[in-house]
């Protein structure tokens, strides 16, 4: 059966290194994977998309609208901007901190995301916010947020994919010196998963 996944995010977030982590343990457990990326101005805190289908037979790395299983959204504008890829039944995982375009801070803009995180809760069936950015202070570094998003999904059983198979991954793709962090920050998702529910 086929798994469709979307990550969106802004550049710098370690969206794309998480989209391959999970292709990663998709092809470690038999399964074919195809990703595709829309990156646009990422390096400078633009819009990043990943989509991740993992499965059997899969001839396009693209999902459709309503066709994702799973969207986890680093950021809740990007959160709302990828909504139409969401499944009626499919499961939003979003972290509530606001990442303020360049053009809100050159012109004083005062996006807070609290409005974009109450029209997810208004629109979303199966909405879960995980406090991202308190989880990566108790890990000890912000860039283990994508991963921390990862342990949610997995833990929400959406993706497929085991907590074993996707450490599995990290253990492959981190650097030796931010295995442990990042081990901890998927632990950490997963149990952040647990008690929204």
């Amino acid at each position: 059966m086929t798994k469709n996944v979307l990550l969106c995010g802004v550049g710098g977030q370690g969206t794309v290194l998480a989209s391959r982590l999970i292709a990663l343990a998709a092809m470690e457990k038999g399964m074919d994977a195809r990703g595709a990326e829309t990156i646009g101005m990422a390096q400078r805190g633009g819009s990043v998309v990943s989509h991740v289908r993992i499965g059997q037979d899969i001839y396009s790395p693209m999902i459709p609208h309503r066709g994702a299983d799973v969207l986890i959204c680093f950021e809740p504008a990007e959160a709302v901007r990828c909504l139409p890829y969401l499944k009626t039944d499919g499961c939003a995982i979003v972290c509530p901190t606001p990442i303020r375009p360049v053009t809100a801070s050159l012109s004083g803009g005062g996006y807070t995301g609290g409005e974009m995180m109450e029209y997810l809760e208004k629109t979303v069936k199966n909405l879960v916010v995980v406090d991202g950015t308190a989880i990566c202070e108790e890990c000890g570094s912000p860039k283990v947020l994508n991963v921390v998003l990862l342990g949610a999904a997995v833990a929400s059983g959406l993706t497929g994919l085991t907590m074993e198979e996707m450490e599995q991954a990290v253990e492959q793709r981190v650097p030796e010196k931010f295995k442990e962090m990042n081990l901890k920050a998927l632990k950490l998702g997963a149990l952040a998963y647990g008690r929204s529910r």
